[in-house]
């Protein structure tokens, strides 16, 4: 990161100033208005803004608390020890990344000086141009993006993204024009978010990697990205091969954590593919349906009136923009 950033980042904040000179405790008031330790977005954003950074204030102990938005944290340099639901503990380290939906509970260990992190405070309809940016679905986005609400069973996201070159530069971006409140900025920053997601997809086998408590989780992400690079003609026993696993076990977890089995989820991203072909491309909707792996027409046209609710040519004429 440049260094003007971490020269910025590293300014000790009046909050800081009050504990090194003996107040000890992060105060709640600062954050909430409520008798739970839920922290309001009201109390860290301005009217009508969507998403804002803070530097995550150091040398005190953080006491376990909720958010009532979406929480990206990014460890600028140094470490800092997260404890998640009270029993999941996590040390983020220069480069990681951490997601937190609304329904996570959190704790922070104190940090020292050069321990830099900072917070991303982000409203859910934030990530709506995300959604919409990232045109293509598929089973993988969909995964992650259904993480960050608040009906999931699946409380955050860690990714160690040191070595990423994009992802690093991306959250350089959006830390630059948000510390220094460029106006403007609201839709770059929403599209930063977006390429920022599409470049974590490809890296989605290291999600959750380092987390014991979360290898089911991040033994489906490396099954759903063998499913988006390989949709066409993938197995179930080549996923399975590739994550060193019976077939019976990864049918099972995808099934508790997608609610579909690799068969399902499988012909879920055929469809999608062949509903992008479909909108973007002038290709002959046989041509689409042996691109996407099918041989069967008749299955074919079957399964995507089921899904779609109409034919291939009837989707295309009202959604094409090729």
């Amino acid at each position: 990161m440049r260094r003007e950033l971490i020269e910025q980042l590293k300014k000790i904040t009046p909050e800081e100033r009050a504990i090194l000179q003996g107040s000890g405790d992060i105060r709640r008031e600062l954050y909430t208005s409520r008798g739970a330790f839920v922290i309001d977005s009201r109390k860290l954003l301005e009217k009508g803004r969507l998403i804002e950074i803070r530097p995550h204030t150091r040398f005190a102990y953080f006491p376990r608390h909720r958010h009532d938005y979406v929480e990206m944290v990014y460890m600028c340099s140094g470490t800092t020890t997260h404890i998640i639901n009270g029993k999941e503990r996590i040390e983020l380290r220069e480069g990681d990344l951490l997601f937190l939906n609304q329904t996570v509970y959190h704790e922070i260990l104190p940090a020292g000086e050069n321990d830099l992190a900072v917070n991303f405070i982000i409203l859910p309809p934030f990530f709506d141009r995300t959604v919409t940016m990232i045109e293509q679905e598929n089973v993988l986005r969909d995964f992650i993006l259904s993480t960050l609400s608040p009906g999931s069973t699946s409380s955050y996201l860690h990714i160690p993204a040191k070595d990423i070159v994009p992802v690093q530069n991306l959250i350089e971006n959006m830390i630059w024009t948000l510390l220094y409140q460029r106006h403007g900025t609201n839709t770059l920053n929403q599209t930063t978010m977006g390429l920022l997601f599409l470049n974590l997809s490809l890296f989605a086998e290291r999600i959750n990697r380092n987390d014991p408590a979360r290898r089911e989780q991040a033994l489906i992400f490396s099954v759903l990205k063998y499913i988006e690079s390989n949709y066409r003609s993938g197995t179930l026993a080549d996923a399975s091969a590739a994550v060193n696993l019976p077939a019976y076990t990864v049918s099972r977890l995808l099934k508790r954590h997608t609610g579909l089995n690799f068969k399902e989820l499988l012909q879920k991203r055929k469809l999608e593919q062949a509903a992008y072909l479909l909108t973007n491309t002038p290709l002959p909707v046989d041509a689409v349906r042996e691109n996407i792996g099918y041989d069967n027409s008749s299955y074919f046209y079957r399964r995507f009136r089921e899904k779609y609710g109409c034919s291939p040519a009837e989707f295309r004429r009202e959604n094409s923009r090729a």
